[in-house]
């Protein structure tokens, strides 16, 4: 989780940092972060179009410049021909709907996340799907309960 952290550091989105790592038996298969696509501006440089249209999150997710972290991370493993099937992702923010709909089609099996997002329709395809969601608590980081294998 330490690492998505520090992924999110690199986001271009002037709302929200979120950073993902997809993780396979304890080694990294890829990362991402939520920003523009590749070659555009980014809200950093031109403002925030959601700001500008007074959208509050979570919701019109259609209108924003940017991916979400989790689908980079699917984007990032596609480009490098990764499967995602049976991996763990780590995401600073629980996933919205669309991004939980794509981890499910990506055959994940858990993710977790520090910050919660309001999206319980999110959470229920999840659970449908047999995708375990794991809330993670800050002192988690250091305990060593970050999941199977300890923390990453």
């Amino acid at each position: 989780m330490g690492i998505a952290r520090l992924v999110a550091q690199r986001s271009t989105c002037s709302r929200r940092r979120v950073g993902a790592v997809a993780v396979l038996n304890r080694r990294i298969l890829a990362t991402g972060y939520n920003g523009s696509p590749r070659g555009l501006a980014d809200c950093l440089e031109i403002g925030c179009l959601r700001e500008k249209m007074g959208i509050p999150s979570g919701e019109r997710h259609e209108l924003c410049r940017g991916l979400h972290a989790e689908q980079n991370v699917i984007v990032q493993a596609a480009v490098h021909g990764i499967r995602l099937e049976g991996a763990d992702i780590y995401c600073t923010n629980q996933p919205c709907l669309i991004c939980a709909k794509m981890l499910i089609n990506c055959a994940v099996t858990r993710i977790f996340y520090l910050e919660p997002y309001n999206d319980p329709l999110a959470a229920a395809l999840l659970g449908e799907a047999g995708i375990e969601l794991l809330r993670l608590k800050t002192g988690d980081l250091f305990q060593g309960n970050a999941g199977a294998g300890g923390p990453l």
